[in-house]
């Protein structure tokens, strides 16, 4: 069982930044693809960003790529996104998810991320232009 902790949310103006951490309990941090995603209001949950067990691979929704950077910290159990040049279509609230037998890359394509593991109950981030 894998415990997750969203922090870092808040109000900026457009083309603000904003940097989410996720902090996940127990032992086996290493062995979990880790990702994000995210719902807007009136809108379906949608992926935002994943890394690899290893950290060595990395994937984005389109329109994040180039402005989103996903990192990982296995030695201490957190997960990071750093979010710059944020929109009013950013807002919405993020969740951290982790699984024990997606792939980051699988978890790329996973639509509303039906089926993963463990998910935090989010963080809200809110961007007014």
């Amino acid at each position: 069982q894998v415990q997750l902790v969203e922090s870092g949310g808040g109000s900026v103006q457009a083309g603000g930044s904003l940097r989410l951490s996720c902090a996940a309990s127990g032992r086996t941090f290493s062995r979990y693809a880790m990702g994000w995603f995210r719902q807007a209001p009136g809108k379906e949950r949608e992926f935002v960003a994943a890394i690899s067990r290893s950290g060595g691979s990395t994937y984005y929704e389109d329109s994040v790529e180039g402005r989103f950077t996903i990192s990982r910290d296995n030695a201490k159990n957190t997960v990071t996104l750093q979010t710059n040049s944020l929109k009013p279509e950013d807002t919405a609230v993020y969740y951290c998810v982790a699984d024990s037998q997606s792939t980051a890359q699988a978890m790329s394509v996973r639509g509303q991320g039906y089926g993963l593991d463990y998910w935090g109950k989010g963080t809200l981030v809110t961007v007014s232009s």
